[in-house]
């Protein structure tokens, strides 16, 4: 994976997002809520491995997935390995070898996604549409406890940042080696998961583009309590971490996230809510609250943009017709 280092080891790493951004005209769009849209279609993910588990049942249902968020306009695609882990796989009775091949699928079938569509749009002439990147998901270590602590924070005194480290190492070679153009560690809900991401990124040498992103329960703080200055602090010394930004966060939130990211660092912002719904972790099902419709996702994109963010896109209980909505408002804006 290695390339060189300073000042062009830092260069390698931002081109392809950095560029996408630039075509996408100062904002990229990133696609929706992959479990909410595999509902959708049928599928029963109430399970540990959740969106993964597709990746075994039904394949197929993932690249639908992703070519409708691509009809849809997203410009990054993020793939279905978000909850997709070695131990989580190994507790299902596969092998390290199955659970390795899995996370490599998850990888290929967004791959093969983005290239079938893009071929058709480039037949089909002028069509409004930027070649997609693939970001490979890399869930919090709370994702894989699918207790809620993605949301919380708390791992508890025996999780150490070594401990965190090994948890990740493989998965992102695997994800790495795989081929994605992004890396996307998403929900990341305190500083010492945010910090462990970071220096493996160093200790692994990766050179493709990569962001943190944060969940948030108050619209003030990580999950754990931390500020973000705190937690910006540590990935703002890391030359691999490309953009930083909140996941799966009530939107009405948004616009005063982006102003304190603003305020604490200079990599590019990216945000994608969730409809405002609330997730209960214990009972596993999704509480009523304050949401977000189509409608109003089209109306405050363009506020979110406003306010500095680079990429936009949604999480949880959010779909094609939400990425639509944005790309539309983007599109009139422009």
């Amino acid at each position: 994976m290695g390339l060189g280092t300073g000042e062009e080891e830092a260069k390698a790493v931002t081109t392809s997002l950095d560029d996408l951004i630039e075509k996408a005209g100062g904002c990229a769009i990133v696609d929706g809520g992959f479990a909410t849209q595999l509902e959708r279609h049928g599928a029963s993910i109430n399970d540990a491995l959740w969106s993964a588990l597709c990746l075994i049942k039904s394949p197929e249902l993932v690249q639908r997935v992703h070519l409708e968020y691509l009809e849809a306009g997203a410009d990054i695609l993020v793939t279905s390995s978000y909850q997709a882990t070695i131990p989580g796989f190994l507790s299902k009775g596969l092998s390290i070898e199955q659970g390795e091949a899995l996370l490599q699928k998850s990888v290929k079938l967004a791959v093969e996604a983005r290239d079938k569509f893009w071929d058709i749009a480039q037949k089909n002439g002028k069509h409004g549409y930027n070649r997609a990147l693939v970001a490979a998901s890399i869930g919090s270590y709370g994702a894989y406890l699918a207790d809620g602590s993605e949301y919380s924070g708390s791992y508890g005194p025996d999780v150490s940042m070594d401990k965190l480290k090994d948890f990740h190492r493989r998965r992102l070679q695997v994800l790495v080696e795989a081929g994605p153009d992004l890396l996307a560690f998403e929900t990341i809900p305190n500083k010492i998961e945010a910090q462990a991401c970071a220096e493996l990124l160093d200790e692994e040498n990766v050179q493709i583009p990569c962001w943190i992103c944060f969940s948030s329960v108050d619209g003030e703080h990580a999950p754990s309590g931390e500020s973000f200055k705190e937690c910006l602090d540590i990935i703002n010394t890391s030359k691999r971490v490309n953009a930083v930004g909140i996941n799966c966060t009530p939107p009405h939130f948004v616009e005063n996230l982006i102003c304190k990211f603003r305020e604490s660092t200079e990599k590019a912002i990216i945000v994608y809510p969730n409809s405002g719904e609330v997730w209960d972790g214990r009972t596993k099902r999704w509480l009523p609250s304050k949401c977000f419709d189509d409608e109003n996702f089209e109306i405050f994109a363009t506020r979110w943009r406003d306010a500095g963010a680079k990429l936009i896109g949604g999480c949880c209980r959010t779909t094609p017709s939400t990425i639509r909505a944005i790309s539309r408002a983007f599109k009139e804006a422009s």
